[in-house]
């Protein structure tokens, strides 16, 4: 039995897993890799294993740095399943497209650069027919039941709080047992414990925040035998949600005061649903001047229907639960217009304050977004918002680390607009909730396995781990193997963390106790109207949160 590091190891993007048995062979993930030209071009390196010998395709969620090199699985010769949770599904309908018809094109501007130079011809990664026969692959997996996939394969998925539908995946391996039948989705497989287990490896999957908006928190796994974790925030604390909504009021009352637009990078899937839910609380509160809101983007039009077929389901979390059954929206509010056609896009271009305009791609670099940029960062009255991650070598990176001029549909422009980012929308977890899910382990696992973060990050949050939990814990390299029978591996263990981690992590976790504590005093000054109950309620949860998180690091540091 061996797992095998495809992606995402030492990077963000390309997350895949091989795992091959005696009798099975399977993937967690097929993800597109994202950012500098030299990481992209990995997207068409030959897979390491062969396609049409996999048994099936275990999916963690839809964004593409996890899904987006299916068709191309697909297209190679894979017959399987991929297995994944139903909004997964939903979702994937709406990205693979997407991703689909950039690569087309893409290809096309590229054939015909390839024509000029008298070059070869440029082929697509794949195409929207590819993406089209991908999706008669998928079939949904329930969350919470144990689920034969194979005789000696054995999986759960569990809530990741990531995206809607997100999953950690914990695959259980098994002694090959003769007497079991093919996979099966309409009945639960018996306890694993009771059979002959060999190996149990948990995927994290990209994990959320507690006390994140909409859907359900990140669900706590008990055990694993291996666990392989993502570390996208690996090194860095987030601000808290209220510090987040509060910043997020300010940039909106400073930029209408300055006459400008807000223009907002945002993921279509999840960021989009999270800040269109935060602008409608201020909006209703009255915190907010009259500002027209605009989703320039037809995949968040498209993903947040999803996410409307999902409200009566048991995908959201109690607080949007409440508003629903109150009879609010957590999508709709005075002002906000989803835009659709092209044309509607370019009249947003004649709109000069006043604005808050929400588009992707997130990290800026393709998609409607970059027009609203070309029209608006050159103006000082402006704000640009970065809500989310922005990867190595893409537009939204350069803007964030202070570039002056930055070169779109081959213009050069200035950057004159002033340039914010909001860590607490961030729908990954951070170092300490990471930390906190990983120690939630009531038996910890015999190697931990830190990926899906950019070299630095996954370095010293593998060592915080090694230092906290005191067992075995590696950065892989892309190529590294595990043997699960005997857990010898390829991997380098980790060093142990510096003595001043954790001080880091106390300091860190006061000042967002005092961020929330702060959030807290305003809600309750307020004169021009009562204080949202819900709103109060989520700061006093922050509140003792933090106050328990900064307890337990004290006592670690004084027992250290």
């Amino acid at each position: 039995m061996q797992l095998k590091f495809v992606g995402a190891t030492r990077t963000v993007t390309g997350s895949c897993h091989y795992i091959e048995t005696g009798n099975t062979r399977f993937i967690v993930d097929c993800g597109m890799f994202q950012g500098e030209n030299e990481i992209e071009k990995l997207n068409r390196v030959a897979f390491p294993f062969d396609p049409a010998a996999l048994d099936f395709v275990l999916l963690t969620h839809a964004h593409i740095d996890h899904s987006g090199l299916i068709p191309r699985l697909v297209r190679e010769g894979f017959k399987g399943k991929v297995y994944a949770s139903a909004a997964t599904i939903d979702l994937c309908k709406i990205m693979l497209l997407d991703s689909a018809h950039i690569q087309e094109l893409e290809a096309g501007w590229q054939q015909r650069k390839a024509k000029r130079a008298g070059e070869v011809p440029f082929e697509p990664l794949y195409t929207v027919d590819d993406a089209e026969r991908s999706l008669s692959h998928f079939e949904p997996v329930p969350f919470g039941q144990m689920i034969n996939l194979a005789p000696d394969v054995t999986v759960r998925f569990r809530h990741a709080g990531h995206i809607l539908g997100s999953a950690i995946v914990e695959v259980y391996l098994h002694q090959t047992n003769p007497g079991a039948g093919p996979a099966s989705l309409s009945e639960p497989a018996a306890t694993p414990a009771v059979r002959a287990e060999e190996a149990k490896i948990v995927f994290s999957g990209d994990l959320g925040n507690v006390n994140q908006p909409i859907i359900k928190d990140p669900e706590f796994v008990s055990d694993a035998d291996f666990l392989v974790v993502e570390s996208t925030y690996g090194n860095r604390v987030h601000e808290d949600r209220m510090g987040s909504m509060e910043k997020l009021r300010k940039v909106i009352q400073d930029t209408w005061s300055r006459r400008g637009n807000v223009i907002i990078p945002a993921f279509a899937v999840a960021r989009t649903q999270d800040v269109v839910y935060d602008i409608a609380r201020l909006a209703y509160r009255r915190e907010i001047p009259p500002v027209k809101v605009f989703i320039d983007s037809p995949m968040a039009v498209s993903a947040t229907e999803v996410f409307d077929k999902y409200r009566d389901r048991d995908e959201f979390d109690v607080e949007t639960r409440a508003l629903i059954d109150a009879g609010g929206d957590p999508f709709d509010f005075p002002g906000l217009q989803y835009v659709q056609t092209v044309e509607e896009s370019r009249s947003l271009n004649e709109i000069s304050s006043g604005a808050v305009i929400i588009s992707a791609s997130g990290m800026c670099d393709f998609g409607r977004i970059k027009h609203h940029l070309k029209h608006n960062l050159w103006r000082p009255e402006c704000t640009v918002l970065f809500v989310g991650f922005q990867a190595r070598g893409t537009l939204g990176r350069r803007l964030q680390e202070g570039a002056t001029r930055v070169k779109i549909f081959n213009e050069e422009v200035a950057v004159r607009a002033s340039i914010e980012s909001i860590d607490g929308y961030s729908a990954h977890a951070d170092r300490d909730a990471l930390l906190y899910w990983v120690k939630s382990f009531r038996t910890k696992p015999r190697k931990v396995f830190v990926v899906h973060g950019e070299e630095e990050a996954a370095e010293q949050f593998a060592a915080v781990l090694r230092t906290a939990l005191n067992t075995w814990v590696g950065v892989p390299e892309r190529g590294d193997t595990v043997d699960l029978a005997s857990g010898q591996t390829t991997v380098r263990p980790a060093e142990k963390a510096a003595e001043h981690a954790q001080p880091a992590a106390l300091k860190a976790t006061r000042e967002n106790l005092e961020r929330a504590y702060d959030a807290l005093l305003r809600s309750l000054d307020r004169r021009e109207a009562s204080p949202d109950p819900r709103a109060l309620a989520a700061t006093q949860d922050e509140i003792a949160r933090l106050i328990s998180m900064m307890q337990r690091l004290a006592q670690e540091d004084r027992t250290a």
